[in-house]
């Protein structure tokens, strides 16, 4: 038998347990008929988004699929797979974030009986994007193999990089529409709301408030979920091709397998990464199974509710990655170059929790700035977000070092693969935040005893964490799978080879060439342009959100008294219209910049490129998600009762630093990871135009 067939199975395993968490969501109580009220605004909102992007994003779409069908080195292929990546990636994100949109009020009602009862409502909600999204991925892949995987001179290994571009073109827009609107929604009503009037969050008498609630769905549900979904079969595509472009050096793979044959070589080579993540997706059901928590209102109780999750199904990849490994008669060395990546995963993860979570120090220590006022906690916010730089990138290089000692490129390819092969739980464990923080909003505005909303915070609270999390281990992972491709269009395009297991650099590609020091000064300008485009945008929304709820509240009578309702419709309607038109210029510079440079400055400039957009991009999504993550968390613990508690000076300012770090790390920052990815697949998908091109210079 195929051993694919066992990544089918385990797809479609996935997707069984995607449907029992979606009907144990759905029988439970909706709530009160105010709840329901609440929710089913939400739902309308959202849904409405949605449905304006996604057809904004199928012009896109179609546009991109005629020009790579039409150009002669490409072919209807490419076209039909650029496609069906496309679509992919959009029903993961529809199909979470509509579970996310009828589980709020459920977890809301949930909170009502008890607090785990809340958690295990809002997390197997989250629980439908993250194995959704791992489904979906790993059955696409298998259906591109089983299509094209026999193709002669290896024109599959230029077909499934189209598959991730169309993947990684969805999520960018979705996270770049969704990350303006939410945190437009979000920063305006806040601002507004808390600072300017001084009531509480989510207060009903905001007209902004359903917009920020809508906001958490379509940014930090669907677009995570886009996002992670092209990171996911990335992973797997770099590693495809760089097996695929190793077979012409025969001693490079057949070394990694004992008594293999070229051909069975490449094979088992593609299959192992495959075969690792149908083990990390049956890790992630069992993870998602273990969390649960008691009745105490504690934040470690809580976070170790879900690091029990995650950390078993961490445990249980790495056996069933070390049984996959000797089922196929790999060496073992594979094992320990996956394993740093597994590792460096769950490490990334720990750091990012250090930086951002109220139970630790540099967290605690922004709080206390913010007790001498507003730009006391933005200055300490950021120094936060800039030291917490170091230890993903020690890590990231440690885990590389480790990986290729153990399996050279193909083991490096494979440490990015490791780190991602728990998406499913890991995913789970951000989705549900969004959920978490709805229900908190709903029990606010349906007026709800204070028990209740002290359960909502506190799930609300660790979602916080979990998302920065969640972030952080996706940034690592973008920077592992965009060194992977980048390595992969290197290779194919032909500027570098490989012998041995060394890599030969001809002298065009040396760090003192022209062409490589220009790319590499290009790439680099291009993720903080990126951020100023998108931070921009969410500024502008910003505005547009205090403006509409200032005119409400002059305009409607009784509406401050809460004798009157807001138009909640006519800020979803600002948010969604400002976000849709703001995110296709820092999309659209994104898709032709690589282009551009591949053709006028040639392939080794492009390369250079490549890289210096790596480099900086990751220093700057790293800081900023720990740094926004950071703001948010000293402004829960200043909630929580510390220095002055709610109404507080120190809790205005901490207001006004959750304020600035709202777009970086729900805009800007996770946004980045999928740049990066972007540009990257984009120059290998076109690496048989870009390689006839030596450029200008």
């Amino acid at each position: 038998m195929d051993l694919v067939w066992i990544c089918v199975i385990v797809g479609f395993v996935g997707a069984g347990v995607v449907a029992y968490f979606a009907r144990y969501v759905l029988r439970q109580d909706q709530g009160s008929k105010k709840i329901r009220k609440i929710s089913s605004a939400i739902k309308e909102g959202g849904l409405a988004f949605i449905y304006r992007e996604y057809r904004t994003l199928g012009i896109v779409v179609a546009i991109i699929a005629i020009i790579l069908a039409v150009v002669p080195d490409l072919g209807w292929r490419m076209s039909v797979a650029f496609l069906f990546g496309a679509i992919c990636s959009m029903g993961a994100g529809y199909a979470g974030m509509s579970m996310a949109l009828r589980a709020n009020g459920r977890t809301c009602a949930a909170a009502q009986q008890s607090l785990n009862q809340g958690l295990r409502v809002s997390f197997r909600g989250g629980a439908v994007m993250g194995l959704t999204v791992v489904s979906v991925g790993l059955i696409g892949l298998s259906i591109l193999y089983f299509a094209w995987h026999d193709l002669p001179d290896f024109q599959f290994l230029y077909i499934i990089p189209a598959y991730g571009t169309g993947a990684s073109l969805v999520a960018l827009f979705s996270r770049v529409g969704g990350g303006i609107f939410t945190k437009g929604a979000d920063a305006g009503a806040d601002l507004v709301g808390k600072v300017e009037a001084g009531i509480p969050e989510d207060d009903p008498r905001n007209a902004a408030v359903i917009a920020d609630n809508v906001g958490d769905n379509v940014g930090d549900v669907c677009g995570m979920g886009a996002d992670l979904l092209e990171s996911y079969v990335e992973t797997v595509i770099a590693t495809m091709t760089l097996t695929t472009v190793g077979v012409a050096v025969a001693p490079w793979v057949t070394n990694l397998f004992h008594g293999f044959s070229a051909e069975a070589a490449l094979q088992a080579a593609w299959w192992l990464p495959m075969l690792i993540m149908a083990g990390g997706i049956v890790a992630s059901i069992i993870g998602c199974f273990l969390v649960r928590v008691g009745e105490k209102i504690d934040m470690s109780a809580l976070l170790a509710a879900l690091r029990r999750g995650t950390l078993g199904a961490t445990i249980l990849t790495a056996v069933f990655g070390f049984l996959v490994i000797r089922f196929l008669g790999a060496n073992l060395a594979l094992f320990w170059a996956m394993l740093a990546g597994l590792v460096a995963g769950a490490l990334i993860g720990e750091s990012t929790n250090y930086f951002t979570s109220y139970a630790f120090k540099p967290t605690q220590e922004i709080s206390e700035a913010s007790t001498t006022g507003a730009g006391a906690t933005v200055i300490r916010g950021f120094a936060t977000g800039l030291m917490s730089t170091w230890p993903p990138i020690v890590l990231i290089a440690i885990a590389i070092v480790v990986a290729f000692q153990f399996g050279n490129f193909y083991g490096v390819a494979l440490a990015c693969v490791g780190m991602l092969s728990t998406l499913g739980v890991t995913l789970a464990t951000d989705a549900y935040g969004p959920i978490a923080d709805n229900a908190g909003g709903i029990t606010t505005q349906a007026g709800l005893p204070d028990e209740v909303r002290e359960r909502t915070d506190a799930l609300d609270s660790l979602g916080n964490t979990t998302a920065a999390t969640g972030k952080g281990f996706a940034i690592g992972a973008a920077a592992m799978n965009s060194l992977g491709l980048i390595l992969a269009f290197a290779m194919a395009v032909g500027i570098v080879t490989v012998s041995e297991g060394k890599l030969i650099l001809p002298e065009a590609l040396s760090l003192l060439s022209v062409p490589v020091i220009v790319g590499i000064f290009i790439g680099a300008v291009m993720p903080p342009i990126f951020c100023a485009m998108t931070m921009k945008s969410v500024g502008v929304t910003t505005s547009a959100i205090i403006e509409e709820v200032r005119r409400q509240w002059r305009e409607i009578k009784g509406l401050m008294e809460g004798t009157a309702k807001p138009e909640y419709g006519k800020c979803v309607d600002i948010a969604t219209r400002i976000s849709l038109r703001q995110m296709l210029l820092p999309s659209i510079m994104t898709i032709v910049a690589p282009v551009i440079v591949g053709v006028v400055l040639g392939k080794y400039a492009l390369a250079g490129f490549l890289i210096g957009a790596l480099v900086t991009g990751f220093i700057l999504a790293v800081t900023l998600n720990n740094a926004g993550g950071a703001w948010d968390n000293a402004k829960k613990w200043i909630e929580a009762g510390k220095f002055g508690g709610k109404g507080s000076d120190a809790h205005k300012a901490s207001v006004v630093g959750d304020t600035v770090g709202d777009p970086m790390k729900d805009t800007a920052g996770p946004s980045l990871n999928i740049m990066l990815k972007l540009m990257s697949v984009i120059s290998l998908m076109l690496a048989p135009v870009i390689m006839h091109f030596d450029g200008l210079i």
